[in-house]
């Protein structure tokens, strides 16, 4: 019978000579089980060791498209952790997740021929009379297997969360539905492995769909694929672009376990009228963004003002931005309140062929103006010699470190719910719909839009106007004292 391939449309493997996988995949067999050609080579480069004994690999990624054993995998590497005294935190997005992946794993104990101990006694325990014995802590959301003896491991089976797995150690640390593994979520578990002595992350999922959270996982996968990051490893089976769902030489080239664990008239009672989810889905697509904005509709919304709110000073923070294209220019300001908030709001968006003049007169009428910022090479030498002639204080000119900085403040900002704004339609659609995108060589961020029909420069400008008025400090009031 026909099989899928078995090798990743795109990976990559850093050099070894030494994997420890044909001995996870002996164990493996051993409950009768048989490990498939691309799981075995997937084994063995998670597994790989270089010559003092440490993973090759510190992180390492796989994409498989639904239903093809990808985790596995991972059973097969906790199964080995267990036996071989590591401490093992397995996190997914839901319990229902996380607690079945427990049971598969206590499944193979059991059929390894281990035993399950309800109540081991402390003195048995440090004799080694329980041989090829186990615990299971059965608790729903905290389950937890330990294998007795010397060389026991165990594994921690866990919900994730902003605050998941801190304060707690351990050597392996497995991110399962790791397309929905946020940065909150990363920022909370990236240490959990720090002072292990042979620490390993292993990312497990799918292409992020239009309801995936995560943005972790795309931009592991972007960096892996790039080269940029160190000691990782990566493997996918996907297609390069949007395919015809009834292509059978793509079903097979993306699924490596059709035939085997599905067949063809299973995929063919998947193709329903989303192209592009039967894509993402069955035929690993990774878009070039992840389909969920950044910035919900719902978050910037429950900033909005029912009313213009008080002002603290009355001093105006503008800021300009010059889109990437040169089609269109955008000017907004932002304003301190009396508690403590900042407001925002766009004055205009226009295309630049209708000139500066626009932006030049609004300056020269404005009371108030504290600080102007500008961002983008196309318009800065425009806007300089302008300002100058119309004597105007000369504006500011924003470095790409200082625009990481100010999509940073923005982005806290947002989180805290420190803005305030009268609702715009166009800037709410803009917010609403946006993803982030590297800046910089240095890990930074800006935003780009998700619709082809939206000016990311309309919330740039925004973004600036807020940096000033963030970094804006007041100036203490003097007193005298006698």
């Amino acid at each position: 019978m026909k099989k899928g391939n078995q090798t990743p449309t795109q990976q990559v493997v850093l050099h070894y000579r030494t994997t420890r996988g044909k001995e996870a995949q002996t164990l493996y067999e051993q409950t009768g089980r048989v490990c498939q050609s691309w799981q075995r080579k997937q084994l063995n480069n998670i597994l790989a060791i270089n010559k003092d004994g440490l993973w090759v690999h510190t992180k390492y990624g796989y994409s498989v498209p639904r239903r093809n054993g990808k985790n596995e995998i991972i059973a097969m590497r906790e199964l080995y952790a267990l036996t071989h005294g590591e401490r093992v935190l397995h996190t997914a997005h839901r319990t229902t997740t996380s607690h079945s992946a427990s049971v598969r794993l206590t499944t193979l104990l059991d059929d390894l021929g281990y035993t399950e101990v309800q109540r081991p006694k402390k003195e048995d325990i440090l004799s080694g009379a329980y041989d090829k014995c186990y615990t299971y802590s059965k608790q729903f959301g905290l389950e937890r297997i330990v294998v007795l003896g010397k060389n026991g491991g165990s594994v921690d089976f866990r919900t994730r969360s902003g605050k998941g797995g801190l304060g707690e150690g351990f050597d392996l640390l497995i991110i399962d539905e790791a397309q929905e593994y946020t940065d909150e979520q990363e920022s909370a578990l990236k240490y959990v492995v720090t002072d292990s002595k042979n620490p390993q992350t292993i990312f497990c999922g799918t292409p992020p769909t239009a309801v995936s959270s995560g943005t972790v996982f795309l931009n592991f996968r972007n960096d892996a694929l790039k080269g940029i990051k160190k000691n990782t490893g990566w493997a996918e089976w996907s297609v390069p672009e949007l395919s015809d769902p009834m292509d059978k030489i793509l079903w097979y080239r993306t699924n490596p376990s059709i035939n085997v664990i599905f067949t063809e008239r299973s995929i063919e009672d998947e193709i329903t009228g989303d192209v592009t989810d039967f894509n993402i889905q069955r035929l690993g697509l990774w878009l070039q963004h992840n389909l969920k904005s950044a910035i919900s509709k719902v978050e910037w919304q429950q900033m909005m003002a029912k009313k213009l709110p008080e002002f603290l000073n009355h001093k105006l923070f503008v800021g300009i931005k010059f889109g990437r294209d040169g089609t269109n220019c955008s000017m907004a300001i932002a304003i301190k309140t009396k508690n403590k908030k900042i407001f925002v709001e766009v004055i205009d968006c226009k295309s630049m062929r209708e000139g500066i003049g626009w932006i030049i007169d609004w300056l020269s009428q404005a009371q108030n103006v504290a600080k102007v910022a500008i961002d983008g090479a196309n318009g800065q030498p425009l806007m300089i010699p302008a300002m100058k002639e119309a004597k105007l204080k000369k504006p500011i000119l924003p470095t790409v470190a200082e625009v990481v900085e100010a999509n940073s403040i923005f982005e806290q900002a947002v989180f805290k719910k420190t803005i305030v704004h009268m609702g715009q339609e166009e800037l709410t659609n803009i917010v609403s719909n946006c993803e982030k995108r590297t800046i910089g060589n240095k890990g930074g961020f800006g935003y780009s839009a998700l619709k082809p029909d939206t000016e990311i420069a309309l919330m740039d400008s925004v973004i600036l106007a807020h940096w000033l008025a963030s970094k804006d400090k007041e100036a203490a009031k003097q007193q005298i004292k006698y």
